[in-house]
């Protein structure tokens, strides 16, 4: 991250001795063609509407915020399962994006593609259009069911920029935690 933010000062400073105006608005493109956003997206949250563990119609949400100044419209997200002691399988067919948050409904987006890379523990998103910049989307994800273990389960979050050679951002990790509830009969 300090190596990413000495080069973009670097350009920002070769490019102003050179009489060009820096616009911090522009994504950051690289030499070889590599697209980096100018300011990365945000990941606002993540919440489950059910956190007890073996239940099924549960849907996932990860809110990220794509800012203004991002030089560039956000193309993919993955999201890979970091920790947690059971693989959470998704039903990609079901799952969905939507323009603002859970609370705040709107616009479905497009998704061309929903893949998921078991090995890996990764699913990808991309967005068709890409999302532009200044906009809050939701990911809805629609688990097969919940794990059947309980605990914290972490989920890292990348943003990839448009374009042919992207760099992805790492957002952070979205925390669900699940629990067992016992069930406890006093007498019969």
């Amino acid at each position: 991250m300090r190596l990413l933010t000495l080069l973009g000062s670097a350009i920002a400073t070769i490019a102003m001795m050179q009489g060009y105006a820096f616009q911090p608005s522009r994504a950051i493109q690289l030499q070889d063609g590599t697209v980096y956003f100018a300011q990365p997206p945000r990941l606002v949250g993540a919440v489950t509407t059910y956190n007890d563990v073996y239940v099924w119609g549960a849907t996932y949400y990860f809110t990220v915020s794509l800012p203004d100044s991002a030089g560039e419209p956000l193309q993919k997200i993955t999201i890979n399962q970091r920790e947690g002691v059971d693989y959470v399988r998704f039903r990609l067919k079901d799952s969905f994006a939507f323009e603002g948050s859970r609370s705040h409904k709107g616009q479905r987006l497009g998704l061309k593609d929903a893949t998921s890379d078991r090995k890996k523990q990764t699913l990808s998103l991309t967005f068709d259009p890409p999302v532009s910049p200044g906009k809050t989307i939701t990911i809805a994800l629609k688990p097969v069911q919940n794990p059947t273990v309980a605990g914290v389960y972490l989920f890292g979050v990348t943003a990839f920029p448009a374009g042919e050679k992207s760099h992805g951002q790492f957002l952070g990790f979205g925390r669900l935690q699940f629990y067992r509830h016992s069930n406890l009969f006093y007498g019969w």
